[in-house]
């Protein structure tokens, strides 16, 4: 019998995702430059809207490209221009068409993992977009079931452990955002892994519960192989 329930995460834990809105982001502060901001008010600026669009209009590029015209507006105190728009959008459709990059190590723990435990995959975002992420990585085959959420709560790991007939206290939360991934999961009676990635999104980050009795933190998504 399969010992336990482990929920995955996709971006940044199972494939590459902030890397590229980093990128996009870095071109977008060379294209709004304005004497009266340093770049780095611009970043304060574009992650304060995007902290409030992301709770309007969720999570992905679509979001993300909004967010870009709304801070151009609040800098510059107009629309961005017919060119600078068209920068604006491709910047989305570039992350959009970007094929999934699996972390290393990834394809083989969970061909590892998958005739041991239940694997889920848990992923947030927009719809389409992480269908088409998940699609495309190649890993769908590894997983008993695929849950996209628009956010991850407290009550969203609760809602997954119940539908999924789980015991919450055999459940973990496989994931590097501190924010969605740990902290709920942990609130909600589950167990959790810790696995940092270097380029988590700064809105995803929170300081990470120091020695808590049911949190794992490793170095690698491979370590898994040593405790699972």
């Amino acid at each position: 019998m399969k010992s336990q329930c482990l929920l995955v995460d996709g971006d940044d834990t199972l494939w590459e995702n902030n890397i590229y809105f980093e990128r996009a982001i870095e071109e977008f502060l060379d294209l709004i430059i304005h004497d009266s901001f340093t770049r780095t008010e611009l970043r304060s600026v574009l992650d304060e809207i995007e902290t409030a669009n992301c709770e309007l209009y969720g999570y992905g590029a679509v979001s993300f490209v909004r967010s870009l015209h709304d801070c151009y507006r609040r800098v510059h105190g107009r629309e961005a221009s017919e060119e600078h728009g068209r920068v604006l959008t491709a910047l989305g459709d570039r992350i959009l068409r970007q094929a999934p990059v699996i972390i290393p190590g990834v394809q083989e723990t969970l061909t590892y993992l998958r005739p041991r435990h239940r694997l889920i995959l848990l992923t947030k975002g927009d719809f389409d977009e992480q269908s088409a992420k998940v699609e495309a990585s190649g890993l769908r085959g590894l997983f008993e079931d695929v849950v996209i959420v628009s956010e991850k709560t407290t009550e969203t790991y609760t809602t997954v452990v119940e539908e999924a007939k789980a015991d919450a206290e055999r459940t973990w939360m496989i994931g590097n955002s501190p924010k969605s991934d740990i902290i709920p999961a942990l609130t909600a009676g589950l167990r959790a892994v810790h696995v940092p990635h270097p380029d988590t999104w700064v809105l995803e980050q929170r300081p990470v519960p120091v020695e808590h009795e049911r949190l794992l933190s490793l170095d690698r998504f491979a370590d898994l192989v040593e405790h699972f």
